[in-house]
C-alpha cells in the first residue's frame, strides 16, 4: 500500500462489514481507520483528517444523523451514508444534513468505489479545522466547547451555533438573513428580533471587559461581523 493513499474513516458497528469494507478500500490504496460508534468516529475524523467518510446511521451510542450534523459544523470531507434504511425520508434527511451520497445495504463493491470517487471529485481542495483560536478565545467545534483564557464558557445550543457561524466567517459580514436561515430555518428569515436577542446574549457572555477577545460588530441594516484584528 502506498503511503500516499487517501484516508478513509469507516463508522459502523458491524465488525464483519468493517472488515469487508477495509479489504475493498485497501485494494484501492486507501488507508482505513475504523470506529464502532459515533463518538469514536468523530474522534477519528479529528485525528485522521480523512479524504472520505463512510457512515452508518444505526450506531449504538447515537443516531448517525446526529454524527453527520456534528461533523458538518466543522468538517467538509465527503460523506457517504451506508445503511439498511432505505426510506425516502431517511435519504432526504441525510442529504439535507450534508451527506454527499447514500447507498443502501447490501451493496456492490464496484458501485461503492465508483460513488466514493464521484463524491471526492466534487471538493478536491477542502481544508478542515475543528478548532478556532483568536487571542484568548478558543472554540472547539467538535466538542461544542468555548473557552476564554482556558475557562469554559457555557452557551446554549443556539448561542453556540451563532458563534460558530460568525467565527467560521471571521472578518466577513454575515447578513441577518443568512444567520437567521442557518440557525432557525428559511421560515425565520424576517424574524430579526431573534437574532438581535441572541447577539446580545453572546456579547454579555463572551465579550464584555475582555482583552484580546474578538468582538461582534453590527453592520447597520446589513448584519454582523466577528472582528478579529
Amino acid at each position: 500500500m502506498s503511503p500516499s493513499g487517501k484516508v478513509a474513516v469507516l463508522i459502523d458497528d458491524e465488525r464483519q462489514l468493517r472488515s469487508l469494507l477495509k479489504i475493498v478500500l485497501e485494494s484501492e490504496n486507501y488507508r482505513v481507520y475504523e470506529a464502532a460508534d459515533g463518538k469514536l468516529g468523530l474522534q477519528e475524523i479529528i485525528a485522521r483528517k480523512p479524504d472520505v467518510i463512510i457512515l452508518d446511521l444505526g450506531l449504538p451510542d447515537m443516531n448517525g444523523l446526529d454524527v453527520l450534523r456534528r461533523l458538518r459544523e466543522w468538517c467538509s470531507a465527503p460523506v457517504l451514508i451506508l445503511s439498511v434504511r432505505d426510506s425516502k425520508e431517511e435519504k432526504v434527511n441525510a442529504l439535507d444534513l450534508g451527506a454527499d451520497d447514500y447507498v443502501t445495504k447490501p451493496f456492490g463493491s464496484e458501485e461503492l468505489l465508483a460513488r466514493l470517487r464521484a463524491i471526492q471529485r466534487r471538493n478536491p481542495d477542502r481544508q478542515d479545522n475543528p478548532i478556532f483560536e483568536c487571542g484568548k478565545l478558543q472554540i472547539d467545534f467538535s466538542k461544542h466547547e468555548v473557552c476564554i483564557n482556558g475557562i469554559i464558557v457555557k452557551l446554549t445550543s443556539t448561542e453556540f451555533s451563532l458563534l460558530r457561524l460568525l467565527s467560521q466567517h471571521a472578518g466577513k459580514v454575515m447578513t441577518q438573513r443568512q444567520l437567521l436561515r442557518e440557525i432557525w430555518g428559511p421560515q425565520a428569515e424576517h424574524q430579526g428580533q431573534y437574532l438581535r436577542l441572541y447577539i446580545t446574549y453572546l456579547r454579555r457572555k463572551l465579550f464584555f471587559a475582555q482583552d484580546s477577545i474578538p468582538r461582534i460588530q453590527t453592520e447597520p441594516r446589513i448584519g454582523y461581523r466577528l472582528v478579529i484584528d
